[in-house]
């Protein structure tokens, strides 16, 4: 299973950051198929709450491309939409996070995976506790219903669609 999450805080040519993570999905839908995707979310901005919020996604996606090629089109995706690698942690427009590449294991700084703070983030495992709940992580062997459940769901909500 290949999984990807979705975030974005910063309103970009007139959309806001809902419209921004389904328009990103779209983009992706035209290198992958998309079986599962996510409701959208909503968490406060970490490390400083006093920043925009953030909307956050998953995906369950389908794709033949390498790994490699897979996170160079999901940065590619995040250009699209304006963003800017600046300050680690900072408000964005749009954060595409390759979480999973089937049971691939990888320390490879420019490509870890699972992606190393997937357990830590209620709201990362939000959404893929709606698409993806008993996807086990291949090197601790727990599901994201069992992360999640260690770590409760904090400040995480599902927003009702527009």
């Amino acid at each position: 299973m290949i999984l990807i999450a979705a975030g974005s805080s910063l309103p970009f040519c007139g959309h806001d950051s809902q419209q921004i993570v389904l328009r990103a999905f779209r983009a992706l839908g035209r290198i992958a198929s998309l079986p599962r995707v996510s409701s959208l979310y909503e968490s406060p901005a970490w490390p400083d709450p006093a920043d925009p919020p953030f909307v956050n996604a998953a995906a369950v996606i389908d794709t033949a491309m390498a790994p490699e090629a897979l996170l160079a089109a999901l940065h590619a995706i995040e250009a699209g939409f304006g963003r800017r690698r600046t300050v680690r942690n900072a408000p964005r427009t749009l954060d595409l996070d390759l979480l999973a590449y089937h049971e691939l294991t990888s320390i490879d700084p420019g490509l870890v995976l699972p992606h190393p703070r997937l357990a830590e983030r209620a709201f990362v495992l939000a959404p893929l506790e709606e698409i993806a709940p008993d996807w086990a992580h291949p090197a601790t062997g727990e599901t994201v219903k069992t992360m999640l459940s260690r770590i409760g769901p904090g400040e995480v909500r599902r927003i009702r669609q527009k």
